[in-house]
């Protein structure tokens, strides 16, 4: 098949457990029934932005719409249109066209099917319509203004966003963002002559997850000249009342707040938001009312939460001393809701939410293997509900746990089922299968999750499918973690904090008997030594080298943490099995950066490497989006169905493999991260000794090759 060099499976974060969809509600809505659904709904839907009429009737006249309605039928208001970023081609997160009929017909068209703007691999976002204004006796054309990452970032650890426009009348498509800049959420001025942006530009991306500390620029929609300028500093997403007042977010301390500027004044920007609450996302309905996503009550990912802990949309007036508007605490008080957008000058209010019909009585829900369009047609790319993903060796069985971290859950050709269950406190992760084929085991770690304080302990399952529920504890005391074991399933490697001392350095050991681990007549062999944390171990299937990803090239003068947080400076290394003074590093994040380069993986060959990492940064803003704590199971017949596709593949690797970015939408706290492969191609001579400074293996390409919102990945 098409697909003979195998596939990558990987669990993605921000996935919530149904769809996303796009609706609407009144300004003042009485009940749930007041609520619109704007699209088809098929498929995740999000971001979503009004068509202006004059802007839908250029459209119209490509031949891919031509037939769908008239000039006069949009002049009678029989049909408007809504630009929105849709997953449903190839599971790209692109930018889609949805024609409404006032019969209650939703037709929804790829905005690169009707445009032929870019058809590769690629994240579009934040679609919005600029021009229709007259110059002269001349009408500038109306343009589609959005985001993508169509070409990548020329230096490691930047943003591949750009701001492009698609010229709706020619299809001719430019680029706006200045060469070297990364910008994220244009916004549109009311006239349709200037675009404010969201900019890294003089700054770069420093490896923050949620506070990007962005700046709002702004520049004409027509270039040459672009006169693009900065007007606000430590801004995101935004929003134009006027073509001289600008909306936009920004945290100030705990709490995230919407604030308003006159850029014309010269004046300081006023809170338009009440402090103590997180409002987020604004969408400007004139100079004074906008638009927010709101939570009024912080919550843990243990509470029961309340109406005031979600997200809600709310208006609010800064003229006005007056209690907000609240729209969606109506329709629907306990959903999450995202990301308005303003209707009929303010008449209605859209954004996107789950789909909370489709969860019933807390029955299963049926998720699917989400296929990606992969940028190498030999390497397929399978994003999955499940965390921690691992293949058994002859691709026959696949394992992972629940997003709660209790479960193990086992897909096979007998189905899909939960194999082991966790009944009390303590949590299970990171299953690998032993790589000797005749052996049903798998090796998890069960205690508490990122502690490295306290004890956590490598556990055997045996007779995993068998269903017989039982583990046997290989290890004593310590924090241990990332089992897997030698090609014969004689051996495992880990890591662990023994001997680490007070500050819990991590280093990899081997077990020389994985059958009693530590116990009995055990014998734990160590690997590296160092003031560092080696981590997330995985033995080659050759069995000559174990890969596993460190910070033993940290400065010495980096942080002990970054705001409480792991500083990273993790780069990916190999080691010989059978000496620990050779080691080799694959590939580090950037030079001078706390970056992350982390769970590396071998294709079943042993000539390649799957690895996470932060190469591409973000590609959008990480508050926008929504965080959801839910496991979803797996439809039992897609399992089959992508397990038909998975297991008949041939997993023959070429040395030289040359790869390009996918997309970044999505990012996981703590680790921002994506899969990348890297050729194994490395001469003897480039073995280097563990007591000196490794140096850097110059590969062909270290660029992305997946970077979904992914988090561990796996091969098959």
């Amino acid at each position: 098949m098409a697909e003979k060099r195998g596939s990558i499976a990987f669990f993605a974060t921000y996935k919530p457990p149904v769809p996303l969809d796009i609706f609407s509600s009144p300004a003042s809505p009485a009940t749930s029934h007041d609520e619109l659904h704007m699209t088809d709904g098929l498929s995740s839907n999000y971001n979503c932005k009004v068509i202006p009429p004059e802007a839908l009737k250029t459209m119209l006249k490509r031949p891919k719409l031509s037939s769908q309605a008239t000039e006069a039928v949009v002049d009678s208001g029989r049909v408007s249109g809504l630009v929105f970023v849709s997953e449903r081609d190839k599971n790209l997160e692109t930018i889609h066209i949805a024609l409404r009929f006032t019969k209650k017909v939703v037709e929804v068209f790829s905005f690169n099917d009707v445009y032929d703007t870019y058809s590769d691999v690629r994240m579009e976002d934040s679609g919005c319509i600029a021009g229709g204004y007259m110059v002269g006796n001349r009408t500038i054309d109306h343009s589609l203004v959005y985001v993508s990452t169509m070409e990548p970032a020329k230096d490691r650890r930047e943003p591949w966003t750009a701001v492009y426009k698609t010229n709706l009348n020619t299809g001719e498509t430019k680029r706006l963002t200045p060469s070297g800049v990364s910008d994220l959420s244009p916004s549109v001025s009311p006239s349709g002559r200037k675009i404010a942006v969201a900019s890294f530009q003089g700054k770069g991306w420093n490896g923050e997850i949620e506070d990007l500390q962005t700046d709002i620029f702004v520049m004409n929609i027509d270039k040459p000249p672009l006169e693009r300028k900065r007007v606000i500093r430590n801004g995101g997403w935004p929003t134009w009342g006027s073509d001289n007042v600008i909306f936009f977010h920004r945290k100030v301390g705990k709490f995230w707040g919407v604030f308003r500027v006159d850029i014309s004044s010269g004046d300081e920007p006023v809170r338009v938001t009440p402090d103590g609450i997180d409002a987020i996302t604004p969408a400007a309905i004139n100079e004074t009312k906008v638009a927010v996503a709101t939570i009024r009550q912080k919550s843990t990912f243990k509470d029961v939460r309340v109406e005031a802990q979600y997200r809600h949309i709310e208006v609010f007036d800064s003229t006005s001393s007056k209690n907000s508007i609240k729209i969606t605490q109506m329709t629907r008080p306990k959903t999450d809701h995202f990301n308005p957008f303003v209707i009929d000058g303010g008449k209605r209010i859209g954004y996107h939410c789950c789909r909370s019909e489709l969860l019933k009585h807390g029955d299963d829900i049926q998720r699917n293997f989400h296929k990606l369009q992969s940028p190498n047609p030999d390497v397929g790319l399978f994003s999955m509900s499940g965390v921690f993903p691992t293949f058994s060796k002859d691709g026959s069985k696949l394992a992972f746990v629940d997003n709660e971290f209790k479960e193990v859950w086992l897909a096979d050709s007998q189905g899909l089922r939960v194999v082991y269950e966790m009944k009390d406190a303590d949590n299970i992760f990171s299953p690998v299968w032993n790589q000797d084929p005749q052996k049903d085991l798998l090796y998890v770690c069960v205690g508490p999750s990122f502690n490295s304080g306290k004890t956590l302990d490598i556990c055997a399952i045996p007779n995993v499918s068998s269903g017989a529920r039982q583990r046997r504890k290989l290890t004593r005391g310590f924090n241990n973690a990332f089992p897997s074991t030698s090609p014969d399933g004689k051996k495992l490697v880990f890591r662990s904090t023994k001997d680490g001392g007070k500050k819990n350095y991590k280093n990899l050991y081997i077990m020389e008997d994985a059958e009693v681990g530590e116990y009995g007549d055990g014998k734990i062999t160590r690997l590296t030594n160092g003031p560092w944390i080696d981590t997330h171990c995985q033995w080659s299937p050759t069995g000559d080298w174990i890969v596993f990803s460190s910070t033993r090239d940290k400065p010495k003068t980096a942080p002990e943490t970054d705001n409480g947080l792991d500083p990273g400076y993790f780069a990916v290394f190999l080691v010989k099995a059978n000496d620990p003074s050779v080691v080799i590093r694959v590939i580090k994040s950037g030079d001078n950066i706390a970056g992350h380069v982390n769970h590396p993986f071998f294709s079943p060959d042993g000539k390649s490497i799957a690895v996470t990492a932060d190469l591409a940064a973000v590609s959008v803003d990480p508050i926008s989006l929504p965080l959801f704590l839910h496991s979803v199971p797996i439809n039992p017949a897609d399992v089959a169905e992508a397990y038909k596709k998975l297991c008949n593949c041939s997993l023959s690797f070429c040395l030289i493999c040359i790869m390009k970015c996918l997309y970044q939408k999505h990012i996981c706290p703590g680790n921002l991260l994506l899969p990348l492969e890297i050729s194994l191609r490395v001469p003897s001579y480039h073995v280097m000794s563990q007591r000196r400074q490794p140096f850097q293996y110059a590969f062909e390409h270290e660029t992305p090759f997946c970077c979904n919102e992914s988090i561990i990945c796996r091969w098959s």
